[in-house]
């Protein structure tokens, strides 16, 4: 009986990407090898930490703007949970980053207990971070800022 091998240089194999090495363990279960990633020269990036924002002016949004962006909000779910200690810098910053990240965020103000103390919150947020309110649902707060 003939063996046959595949050559490495055989016009089916060049046209190809590299596969991943697959092997079993002892428990039978396949393992996939990991590629491994060569770092750029010269060292990675220098990010600047995050500064808390600048207290500036609120955002004003249009009725129709209002409208899309509580249709866009329905399908998130909330990215920051404020808990008891209520608005501390390290909430302010987390705050910062997802609106950095995302531009429409929700937030679960679940410290706060009366639907006036959570507007006046909402008011504080929206001056501190330079955003728009969008809306307000029981404890949850929804905020934008163009990013």
């Amino acid at each position: 009986m003939v063996e046959r091998r595949r050559s490495s240089s055989s016009p089916v194999s060049a046209g190809r990407a590299e596969r991943p090495r697959v092997s079993r363990g002892k428990s039978g279960v396949r393992k996939v090898a990991a590629k491994k990633v060569t770092a750029k020269k010269g060292g990675p990036a220098v990010v600047p930490p995050l500064k808390l924002p600048e207290a500036g002016a609120a955002l004003a949004l249009s009725m129709a703007d209002r409208v899309r962006l509580r249709q866009e909000a329905h399908r998130l779910d909330p990215v920051v949970l404020m808990g008891q200690s209520g608005m501390t810098d390290a909430l302010l910053l987390e705050m910062e980053r997802a609106l950095r990240a995302h531009g429409l965020i929700k937030v679960r103000a679940s410290g706060v207990d009366t639907a006036a103390a959570r507007s006046v919150l909402a008011n504080t947020l929206t001056q501190r971070l330079s955003a728009a309110f969008v809306q307000q649902i029981g404890k949850i707060l929804v905020l934008y800022r163009p990013r």
